[in-house]
């Protein structure tokens, strides 16, 4: 039992010593990462969508694929795939690559072609 009571005091005594260090951290408001960035009001899944949404009413064809999706300062900026001109076979079909730039709340700021290939074609790097 002795070392039982042994045990239990030094818990007491080391635990009041911790807690004024957590509330003095807690207390603290430092800039993190996190709280320098913009604030976003449109998830990344609806910027998605409403970048493939916007870039279909515009371009007159419905988009295949978002490719790419990264937030930036404004908002978001998604890379869209398109079919320009379907072929048959299939793999010949021309395909385009968009640019699109978002706002925070998901609206359509600019929008380039930034490549054409076929949909058969593979991209060799390095």
């Amino acid at each position: 039992m002795a070392a039982g009571k042994d045990d239990e005091e030094r818990r007491t005594k080391s635990a009041p010593t911790r807690a004024p260090a957590r509330r003095a951290a807690a207390g603290t408001r430092r800039a993190t990462p996190e709280s320098r960035r913009p604030r976003r009001s449109v998830s990344a899944a609806r910027a998605m969508r409403y970048a493939a949404e916007q870039l279909a009413e515009l371009l007159g064809r419905v988009p295949e694929s978002v490719s790419a999706l990264k937030p930036t300062e404004e908002g978001w900026q998604a890379d869209v795939e398109v079919v320009e001109l379907e072929r048959i076979p299939e793999t010949t079909s021309v395909m385009a690559s968009y640019r699109v730039s978002l706002d925070a709340d998901g609206e359509l700021m600019a929008y380039e072609r930034i490549r054409r290939y076929t949909r058969g074609q593979i991209d060799r790097r390095g």
